[in-house]
């Protein structure tokens, strides 16, 4: 756990996690980080490092409580390990202490991979969420209705993705379209993971930064 910084629930209880405020300490505007399946790590921390430069209050919710791995069958063991049920009510718990550390908090949630997938899922659980930005996640259809999210969605997602495949992400926009869910989806030719800086081998420098432009000025637009 070295490195990281507990936000403390509405309860009392300690969310484990990297939290990072704006430079000012006066952000209008809060985001729920969710890691990949590698855990939280250096690459996800660098991102709540960014988000908060741009003017964000941010806390990087840690779901694996201090496991961090490099290698991919690790990380798909902890992902098929994960209790998506208390990874949904940490979120939960992290968007409403986020809320309550300043009356009038607006507070979107943002994932990468699994945590795009957690983004979704969150999303139609917590109707008071002000926006959502998956990257590259989808759930399963069994785990979240999406029609029902009520925030905002901006998602990010490859054309060169075995696991969220372009029929996938046509299927997704179709049923939050279909739900009356206020979206854009962006298609980029990319591979899975393109944002992720640590990893040249999938890495797209150019469609990275119009991911992100897209993102602060949406976050921007919807968080104040």
């Amino acid at each position: 756990m070295t490195g990281q910084t507990q936000l403390i629930g509405k309860q009392g209880q300690a969310l484990a996690g990297y939290l990072r405020e704006a430079p000012k300490g006066d952000a209008p505007g809060a985001v729920v980080l969710i890691h990949e399946y590698w855990g939280l790590n250096g690459h996800t921390r660098d991102v709540a490092d960014r988000l908060a430069r741009e003017g964000f209050t941010v806390f990087a919710v840690d779901l694996y409580e201090g496991r961090v791995t490099k290698d991919a069958n690790e990380a798909n063991a902890m992902l098929k390990a994960l209790d998506w049920g208390k990874a949904t009510a940490d979120l939960r718990a992290a968007v409403e202490a986020l809320r309550a550390r300043k009356s009038g908090t607006k507070v979107a949630i943002m994932g990468f991979c699994m945590g795009g997938a957690l983004t979704l899922l969150a999303a139609a659980n917590e109707p008071g969420l002000d926006a959502a930005v998956p990257f590259y996640g989808i759930p399963p259809e069994e785990a979240a209705d999406v029609s029902r999210i009520r925030a905002p969605v901006l998602g990010h997602f490859a054309t060169n993705d075995d696991w969220c495949s372009p029929e996938r992400v046509d299927v997704l926009e179709k049923k939050l379209k279909s739900g009356g869910v206020p979206v854009e989806l962006h298609r980029y030719d990319a591979q899975h993971a393109f944002f992720n800086d640590t990893r040249p081998e999938v890495y797209s420098p150019d469609n990275a930064a119009k991911a992100w432009q897209r993102t602060v000025d949406f976050l921007h637009a919807k968080l104040g």
